[in-house]
């Protein structure tokens, strides 16, 4: 089973539909079930996903070195990936991770998927929680 809160999901499908006619590439990270308030439909030790980095963060650095340094290593655990195309599923040419969300236009709930890192088709659950706070600070 893949979670993923409705808040990252309407965010994601919202940057998908902006950025079309491209294609989007977006890491994605986890929160662990038991640190959100009222995920009563979550397992504690489910990994959640909750957060995402900007497509375009860190865009001079990559250009400069050649590598993503904008992203810590290993703090990504999926990828959400969209297909202008209308292909719901995962292709070759697509930057694979351990989990990976695809979405296809109308850019709507009932058109993104979960998939494995082999393209098998996961179950996909919208929770309704909140991440939790985080500062800066």
């Amino acid at each position: 089973m893949v979670y993923a809160t409705r808040g990252l999901v309407t965010a994601l499908l919202e940057l998908a539909e902006e950025t079309e006619p491209d294609e989007l590439t977006v890491s994605l990270a986890v929160t662990p079930g038991d640190d959100l308030d009222g995920a009563t439909d979550v397992p504690a030790e489910a990994a959640v996903f909750t957060h995402f980095y900007p497509p375009e963060a860190g865009g001079s650095l990559t250009a400069v070195f050649g590598v993503d340094l904008s992203i810590p290593a290993g703090q990504t655990q999926g990828r959400f990936l969209t297909h202008r195309n209308g292909h719901l599923g995962v292709s070759k040419t697509d930057d694979l991770h351990e989990t990976v969300l695809v979405a296809v236009p109308p850019w709507d709930e009932s058109s993104l998927a979960a998939f494995d890192r082999s393209g098998r088709r996961q179950p996909l659950e919208i929770v309704d929680v909140e991440p939790p706070t985080e500062s800066l600070a």
